[in-house]
């Protein structure tokens, strides 16, 4: 592949980023996975403040960087990734609001697929509505890896959702098919890496009940995640194992 490194979002060569990347949408939160849990992190990107460090997890090199908030952002961030710094797997750690009562406040979410009411998916000419969907080889691992660690999980649907602040009430409307939680980034990622024929997987956290109005703080979704961090990180030293 032509080394098209840097980029006009990451100031980095293809070889200070690692082949598994752990994507929080805060870069505060990717600062704190990186100086908390990597060994000897070395920041590799900085630009607008999307902070992106390189370490080590149980001996293998894993790195984590911000993809900011929405689609687009993290539309940039992951085919730049995927394309140009030559990844094989960007695992999405991130909050969500739940959207059915049996989804509690602190529980992990897996998005095996990712509803949205986004026009992401245009690009491609297509001719129909696409279903973005993880990579099944990460999501096993990372079930397997949930149930040793003795968390609280679901799998299903998520819903990406383009607007935060909706005019129409959004979210609860998908309630009724199903879908566990809404956020607003995994649709994105899931469609650039199936174009880029490489790996997705969105693990969040419930940060707040749209059904019960429950909600924890913003420093609680900054650094109180760690079970979600551990997680993906583990996760992301197995599949470069196998």
């Amino acid at each position: 592949m032509a080394d098209k490194t840097p980029t006009p979002h990451i100031k980095a060569s293809a070889a200070d980023v690692a082949k598994v990347v752990l994507m929080p949408g805060d870069p505060l939160r990717s600062e704190f996975v990186a100086k908390n849990f990597l060994e000897d992190p070395v920041l590799f990107n900085n630009v607008r403040g999307v902070r992106g460090y390189t370490g080590e997890w149980n001996g293998q090199r894993v790195s984590v960087m911000a993809s900011g908030m929405g689609m687009p952002s993290i539309g940039i961030y992951s085919y730049e990734l995927y394309n140009f710094f030559d990844v094989d797997c960007i695992i999405r750690i991130g909050s969500a609001g739940a959207l059915q009562k049996h989804v509690g406040l602190r529980d992990i979410v897996f998005g095996m697929g990712a509803c949205t009411n986004s026009a992401y998916s245009e690009q491609y000419g297509l001719g129909g509505h696409f279903a973005p969907v993880c990579d099944y080889g990460v999501l096993e691992c990372a079930v397997e890896t949930a149930r040793q660690m003795g968390l609280k999980y679901h799998v299903g649907n998520i819903f990406s959702s383009d607007t935060f602040y909706d005019d129409n009430g959004g979210g609860l409307k998908w309630q009724k098919m199903g879908v566990l939680a809404v956020e607003m980034e995994a649709a994105a990622l899931y469609m650039n890496a199936a174009r880029a024929g490489k790996k997705a997987l969105a693990i969040c956290t419930v940060s707040d009940s749209l059904v019960t109005g429950e909600a924890t703080t913003s420093d609680e979704r900054m650094s109180g995640f760690t079970d979600m961090m551990k997680l993906a990180l583990d996760v992301a030293a197995k599949i470069q194992k196998v």
